[in-house]
């Protein structure tokens, strides 16, 4: 049965509009190709010439031609993003985050996606386990590029055990392809103790690092766990010396693959470092930040730009400055937490007359190994906010709710928080240039 694509919407002044294609019509085909997703209708609409089969709502179909110049969009929304059904994981990972969610929450949470096409449009890391040579071939021939892949470990038995998968480490060979055909990656590991770290550590990276240049970076990251794991894999949490441990693996790969290659390579995310009690590294040794939603550099890139930030303050107020004042409250993850303390102890001191309250908020709702604040919910929150000093408004980093509708994890919104607390809430850009300028933002100017 041939795909249809629903029109969504139109932009004004497009190249649709001119064809009178309108919402709710359907995009059959074009170049008597049909059109698996967005990747195909990306790759058709390029040439300067093509014929788009469209069938209205009453069922009349017209074919269209359309001269264009080369790459120009026909400037079409369609219902689904990706014009395709997401795929779902069929694995049954021992680290998985979405087995230990609690029950009741919103129906989106708990789909597990194992979907290539989401890697290139959203980031996603996928375990390739779910990729075909179809779309190993699409991949390859439309150029897609980079690609985050799960790797978790290079020796396949034990991937095959991790990901509870027995094409787990068949999976592998696909990278392969992938870097034949000069299909540029970036890589993670979850380690989990016991299993893929020590010795299996080192092998995977020793293993990845033949694939540098074309696999850019690599990352590895702890296990995420949760109270909710009854009946699921019996996981440990890493301690400080195991963390120390982990980093001091990376830093003698990292030293080896800078002289080798003039890249860093592989990089430990910025738990490892808040657990062995460690600072995190210099910006030089994240290679760009290319990892940076894999919480690997986010604190080092934030505190350069809270020093930025502050410096350029600095030149146009001068410091100590006393004429800004003000009361602020600011709450976080326990991970963030002893810089986003530091950057309010300089903030204080450069303006004395501005006071600033930071809380850590301790994620009880998951479990207490959960550090990071875009796991902390509203309940959470509320809970160890009241009969606090808030002064005029809490500031929250963006990453603790859905930015477009103000909801936490547990649907309590920022407006439920608001009532609760009796204090204006801010949603914070995760950057140290915003940081410093919204709360500045919420001071005084004294006459």
């Amino acid at each position: 049965m041939q795909k249809a694509h629903i029109v969504k919407k139109i932009l004004p002044g497009s190249i649709a509009e001119e064809l009178e294609i309108e919402p709710g019509d359907k995009i059959l085909s074009i170049d008597n190709t049909e059109i698996e997703d967005i990747f195909d209708y990306q790759f058709l609409v390029q040439d300067t010439y093509i014929e788009v089969l469209v069938e209205k709502p009453d069922g009349e179909q017209w074919l269209l031609e359309v001269d264009k110049d080369f790459g120009e969009d026909l400037g079409i929304e369609f219902e689904s993003g990706l014009m395709d059904e997401y795929r779902h994981c069929h694995n049954k990972c021992v680290f998985c985050f979405i087995d230990q969610m609690p029950p009741g929450m919103r129906e989106n949470l708990y789909f597990k996606d194992d979907d290539s096409r989401l890697s290139f449009l959203q980031g996603n890391y996928v375990t390739l386990t779910n990729m075909s040579d179809h779309d190993v071939d699409r991949i390859c021939r439309y150029r897609l590029s980079p690609i985050n892949i799960s790797f978790q470990a290079m020796n396949p038995e034990l991937r095959c055990r991790m990901l509870n998968n027995r094409f787990a480490g068949e999976a592998l060979k696909k990278v392969d392809t992938l870097f034949q055909a000069d299909i540029h990656m970036n890589g993670q590991i979850v380690l989990c103790k016991g299993l893929n770290d020590g010795k299996e550590l080192k092998f995977s990276i020793e293993q990845l690092m033949k694939y540098i240049p074309v696999l850019e970076s690599l990352s590895v990251v702890p296990v995420g766990l949760t109270k909710f794991r009854e009946g699921l894999y019996p996981l440990e949490p890493f301690a400080k010396e195991d963390a120390a441990e982990v980093i001091d693996t990376i830093e003698e790969y990292q030293k080896e693959c800078f002289e080798k290659h003039g890249i860093h390579f592989v990089h430990a995310s910025d738990e490892w470092y808040i657990l062995a009690g460690r600072d995190v590294p210099e910006e030089e040794r994240y290679d760009g930040y290319l990892q940076l939603e894999n919480g690997v550099g986010m604190l080092r890139l934030l505190l350069n730009e809270f020093d930025e930030a502050m410096e350029q303050r600095r030149e146009q107020d001068g410091f100590p400055c006393g004429s800004l004042c003000g009361e602020l409250a600011l709450a976080t993850g326990l991970l963030a937490y002893p810089y986003i303390q530091r950057m309010a102890d300089k903030m204080a001191e450069c303006y004395p007359n501005v006071r600033l309250h930071v809380y850590p908020i301790t994620n009880f709702f998951f479990g207490e190994q959960i550090t990071v604040s875009g796991l902390i919910t509203g309940q959470d929150l509320r809970r160890q906010l009241e009969g606090k000093e808030l002064g005029t408004a809490l500031l929250l980093p963006e990453n603790m709710v859905r930015v477009d509708t103000g909801i936490f994890l547990d649907d309590i919104s920022v407006k439920d928080i608001e009532k609760a607390l009796q204090v204006p809430v801010d949603i914070v850009k995760s950057s140290g240039y915003d940081f410093v300028e919204t709360v500045l933002a919420h001071t005084a100017v004294q006459e």
